[in-house]
């Protein structure tokens, strides 16, 4: 055994994508990141390192399965999250390349259940606007939370799916015009390809994916009673011990990957040799996406093209239920990593990173935020002056600044440093350019970190009495979400309640605005009269969904 860990200490010092400093045995290091999970008392994750298609790494740490004492191992099966678009993209991709579809059809060539959206937005959806993100669908889970069934509730097929995007008047933006994730739109990739292909999306996969690259524990929970061997049980941690926290749905091709983390290096590997799809699924699958007006974005073929540490990484998270998964490849470095776990407060991409610091050469440590050299000093009156919200022109939602020691800061905690007049940095990499309008009413554009400018105004923070409180009060109806509400006021509150029990406080932001405590933006609209005649809600990935008063 000495001397099998000696030989390999001198092979992993030799490999080019190591560092002189190597330690001797990084197996050691790793056992130290997940060493919370190292029990038999826990969940917990499989990791696996690979470089140049040569498996560096695969450990395996905590329980499969609590109730029968069944510990992970290597080939322990977990579900991948929405890791799993990337094979979802590369089906579609195979479809292209035999000529049965283009990226350019129009969704509905296929799946004409959906509204046509045309005439309102001046373009089509098409499949290369859901393989990106881009095409401005609402995410079908949210809404079917405003009607009492949040994903993990109920068994939701694609059937479910289907109808609750059939039933969508508009969408959350022109096709094209930004991206914002969904995972409605990978499910239908999936009705699509199981129409288009003449075989089940699940078929096809296994044998123009799996099977060619010898990913033999992957398949696709299509079925959640099917019985599947060696497949890890996942949880939640809550304040008397774990909980089991499992998908039971069918839909599929967002998420539903059951796979291991050995097998996700197989395909990482279809990167460099391409026996799957060849170079032209390779450049195809790593295309980012563009917008209208010709911004590129970070969004490949279910991949995200960015960097970690200065150097490029390919990569995408996953989160179902309890389960948690990244996967990532550095392929200037050659380099493939893998962490799959069962226990929903872990952040497998932070562990992901911690492994891969310790195999990667050149990297650079990201450096801790800090005021720019170019922060000039502003009169006070001009900081105050700026304080306040901001309401968001395209969603309602506001960013807030607040005033401490004579400096602004996001309602999040984030510094925002002077560099003119007009324009300050925030922490996190943005900007905002302050400004007056032609009527002399206070502004500000945010500059997003991807080059998006997205307009706000600045409102009056809204008091409501208990006389306009009132106003509200009723009951509201939405057939695109099939979910009936009563504004009620309780307390000097507003509250929105829904059947059987549900119910949630309204926060008021602005004028006719208001936050529940669950993040959603609920802005009350009033007809011609000024008397309030709907509501429209928001929610990240569901923006003004129309409610109506009865």
């Amino acid at each position: 055994m000495r001397i099998a860990r000696a030989v390999f200490a001198v092979l992993v010092f030799l490999l080019p994508g190591f560092a002189a400093a190597q330690a001797p045995d990084p197996a050691a290091k790793v056992d130290e990141i997940f060493a919370a999970w190292r029990s038999q008392e826990s969940p917990g994750c499989t990791v696996a390192v690979a470089e140049k298609g040569r498996t560096l790494l695969s450990r395996a740490y905590g329980m499969a399965d609590l109730e029968h004492d069944t510990q992970i191992t290597a080939s322990t099966v977990f579900e991948a999250g929405s890791v799993s678009k990337q094979f979802t993209a590369a089906a579609v991709l195979l479809l292209v390349q035999q000529g049965k579809l283009a990226l350019s059809d129009d969704v509905r060539k296929y799946v004409p259940e959906l509204p046509d959206y045309l005439p309102g937005y001046g373009r089509p959806l098409t499949i290369a606007h859901l393989i990106h993100h881009t095409g401005g669908l609402r995410d079908w889970g949210a809404v079917a939370g405003l009607h009492g069934w949040p994903r993990g509730t109920r068994i939701h097929t694609h059937a479910h799916m289907l109808d609750i995007a059939s039933r969508q008047k508009e969408l959350n933006y022109e096709p094209g015009a930004e991206f914002s994730y969904t995972n409605t739109g990978y499910n239908l990739l999936v009705v699509i390809v199981d129409r288009v292909s003449g075989m089940s999306f699940a078929e096809l996969t296994k044998k123009q994916i799996f099977e060619p690259l010898g990913m033999k524990h992957t398949q696709w929970r299509d079925d959640f009673t099917r019985v599947v061997k060696g497949r890890a049980i996942a949880y939640d941690k809550e304040e008397d011990g774990f909980h089991s926290n499992m998908p039971f749905e069918n839909v599929h091709g967002n998420g539903g990957l059951l796979t291991t983390a050995e097998d996700l290096l197989l395909w990482n590997e279809n990167f460099v040799h391409g026996k799957v799809g060849g170079p032209a699924l390779i450049e195809a699958q790593q295309r980012r996406g563009r917008l209208n007006d010709g911004r590129e974005i970070e969004y490949a073929g279910g991949l995200f093209m960015s960097t970690y540490g200065g150097l490029p990484e390919v990569s995408h998270g996953g989160a179902t239920a309890g389960y948690r998964a990244f996967l990532a490849r550095y392929p200037d470095q050659g380099l493939s990593v893998a962490v799959l776990c069962n226990l929903g407060d872990i952040n497998p991409e932070d562990l992901a990173h911690r492994t891969v610091d310790l195999f990667l050469t050149g990297k650079k440590p990201d450096a801790a935020p800090a005021a720019p050299t170019n922060m000039i000093e502003l009169p006070a009156a001009e900081i105050v002056a700026k304080a306040g919200m901001y309401r968001n022109l395209r969603t309602g939602d506001v960013i807030q600044l607040d005033l401490k020691e004579g400096k602004l800061r996001t309602r999040g905690g984030r510094a925002v440093w002077p560099l003119s007049s007009s324009l300050f940095l925030v922490e996190n990499g943005s900007k905002l350019d302050f400004f007056a309008g032609p009527d002399g009413k206070a502004g500000m554009r945010l500059l997003t970190v991807d080059g998006d400018v997205v307009p706000h105004e600045k409102v009056a923070e809204a008091a409501p009495a208990a006389a306009q409180l009132a106003e509200y009060a009723g009951e509201y109806w939405s057939g695109e979400a099939e979910a009936a509400y009563r504004i009620v006021v309780e307390d000097g509150k507003l509250v929105a309640k829904r059947r059987p029990d549900f119910s949630a406080a309204l926060t008021p932001l602005y004028a006719d605005g208001f936050q529940s405590e669950h993040g959603w933006l609920v802005r009350f609209t009033r007809d011609g009269n000024g008397k309030v005649s709907g509501f429209t809600f928001g929610l990240g990935r569901v923006r003004a969904l129309r409610f109506e008063r009865r």
